[in-house]
């Protein structure tokens, strides 16, 4: 045993200058190849392709993956702790274990593991999307990478709200490029529109200066729905999630920064609540895109079942992250789909989620949280969750009969009594905080127009994926207002008092 001790120290010695010599040159080299890669990609999808750019973009990404592989393999040799690294890095050793597997099988074996899987389920064109599938695995290591130099932004003197404000612009900027590339327009983009586009995109407000219907290419609308993502739960959200897998240790002031955008109670809720967060977001956009998969209108026309499932799925992520984006030319009030009444329900309830806030959805859904509340009967929904919740359905109430008022013989003439509620409901949803539509808004009277303002103007509840000025905000103001006119020095809800502060 002091034997193995002794050794153990001498060998830690050992790789102790090697160390120092070696992380710099092999971060310096992973910065080059990865952005290689990441450009030959961006060159794959973006411009017009030949046979051999095609095999030379493989062979771009494939000499990326062996690098990574190197790389991990020298970390894992000059790590004190080897078997600590590999635990805390379990996520990554797996991609790249797998990519090796695959890797060794095709070139020793002639046949990919992967392949055989895919074919064995019935995926017939496997072979096809070979340069897709290893562009995937490229990507999910590039994120994992990305993930652990994010955390390195903590060494810059700046604070956590110019650093979330500075990702929006990188976002943008970004994805105003990308999406001037000629595979993702039909005829071209000037850079204004692919600005107001990009802006519009992830900052979640649906407006567009050219039709995202027509405009843009199945790549430029898969970009349009990564952005609305991104912009929805903040890039640096996924940064922070992918960085987890590196390190359970992502610093006090970027937990902090993640704490600011997400209204956490305290850092050391961070970490949780991102996993909750994400967990919540992709569980719900899922299950939305199945269910609005099968409520489509019958008479609405898609080119075939992978169509249809994009423009399920389109639909879904804008509608969970408040974006207001659609894939048809007349947003929902096109033909066939203004009368897809069940898809309008499904969409409503996705933007209700979204809008009600992801600290809400935790308070509400989590299993620890029922649980508890289940063991201790006097444990009960957080106040912030009650009058967020209070005031998201007083806001759609009175959305929903205001509309249905002003507009039943006026836009909404000619239908029926069930068809006028559900116009009505999907106009007080949407108008808040997403921006999609079933009737034409230029044709609605200036009353309800007014109306349909204020309701923007307070918009979603805090730490959702929803603008405005909050239903929180709303709520005190609308609070201080009775208090003020009963008399009362406080301003008093649910058993508690509201600070002035607040």
């Amino acid at each position: 045993m002091l034997l193995f001790q002794r050794l153990k120290e001498r060998y830690k010695l050992s790789i102790y200058n090697l160390r120092n010599n070696v992380v710099i040159p092999l971060r310096i080299i992973n910065i080059i190849i990865s952005s290689i890669a990441l450009l030959s990609i961006v060159y794959y999808h973006g411009f017009p392709k030949t046979q051999e750019t095609r095999e030379i973009i493989g062979l771009i990404i494939k000499a990326s993956l062996l690098f990574y592989v190197i790389k991990y393999l020298i970390k894992i040799t000059l790590n004190y702790s080897p078997i600590k690294f590999l635990k805390e890095s379990w996520f990554e050793a797996s991609i790249l274990l797998l990519i090796v597997v695959d890797g060794l099988s095709y070139y020793l074996l002639n046949f990919r593991i992967l392949e055989q899987i895919f074919l064995n389920l019935g995926f017939k064109n496997f072979t096809a999307y070979v340069d897709v599938f290893t562009q995937i695995y490229f990507f999910i290591i590039f994120a994992l990478e990305s993930g652990k130099a994010s955390t390195r932004l903590t060494s810059l003197n700046i604070n956590p709200s110019a650093l979330l404000s500075l990702s929006f612009v990188v976002l943008i900027t970004t994805g105003a490029a990308l999406l001037m590339l000629p595979e993702m327009t039909t005829c071209g983009i000037s850079m204004l529109d692919s600005l107001f586009t990009s802006t519009s995109a992830c900052c979640v407000t649906g407006l567009s200066t050219v039709s995202t219907a027509t405009y843009f290419t199945f790549k430029g609308k898969f970009l349009i729905m990564i952005l609305i993502k991104l912009g929805g739960l903040n890039m640096l959200s996924f940064a922070t999630f992918f960085a987890t897998f590196h390190s359970s240790n992502t610093g006090l002031k970027y937990q902090s920064l993640i704490k600011d955008f997400f209204d956490a109670d305290y850092i050391s809720d961070t970490r949780k609540i991102l996993f909750n967060i994400l967990f919540y977001s992709i569980f719900i956009e899922v299950l939305g895109t199945i269910l609005i998969y099968f409520s489509w209108n019958n008479d609405i026309q898609f080119k075939g079942i992978a169509d249809k499932l994009f423009y399920s799925l389109f639909h879904s992520v804008s509608a969970f992250n408040n974006a207001g984006f659609s894939l048809f030319g007349n947003g929902l009030a096109e033909n066939h789909v203004n009368l897809s009444y069940s898809t309008h329900f499904i969409i409503a309830i996705l933007i209700i989620l979204g809008g009600i806030g992801f600290y809400t959805l935790q308070d509400i859904f989590s299993l620890e949280k029922i649980r508890e509340r289940r063991q201790k009967k006097w444990k009960k929904l957080q106040v912030n969750t009650k009058i967020i919740l209070y005031s998201t359905l007083l806001l759609l109430v009175a959305g929903t009969v205001i509309f249905y008022l002003i507009e039943n013989n006026k836009i909404m003439s000619g239908m029926s009594v069930f068809e006028k509620i559900s116009t009505s409901f999907f106009q007080s949803v949407t108008t808040r905080t997403a921006g999609f539509n079933t009737i034409d808004i230029g044709s609605l009277s200036l009353p309800i127009l007014l109306f349909m303002m204020m309701l923007m103007f307070i918009g979603a509840s805090p730490g959702s994926t929803g603008g405005g000025i909050k239903t929180t905000t709303f709520f005190i103001i609308f609070k201080s207002v009775i208090a003020t006119i009963k008399g009362h020095k406080q301003v008093v809800s649910y058993k508690s008092t509201i600070s002035y502060n607040s």
